[in-house]
């Protein structure tokens, strides 16, 4: 199953991340990515992976499980 995984020092609150999947990304009090899941089942991996790489930071990724 694909993870998801976040820079937090690289992230600079855009948000974007949010926009696109809500239900796997929210912006802490800091205005830094929180990953509300990092297991991405392969119905939603299209539009989570979209959603990571559509970050303007570069924060974060969808790597390969294991």
């Amino acid at each position: 199953m694909p993870i998801l995984k976040a820079d937090a020092a690289a992230c600079q609150g855009y948000a974007s991340c949010v926009i696109a999947a809500d239900d796997y990304f929210d912006i802490d009090d800091d205005g830094l990515v929180v990953l509300l899941a990092a297991e991405v089942p392969e119905a939603d991996r299209e539009r989570v992976d979209r959603a990571a790489r559509g970050c303007p930071a570069a924060a974060l990724r969808l790597d390969e499980g294991a």
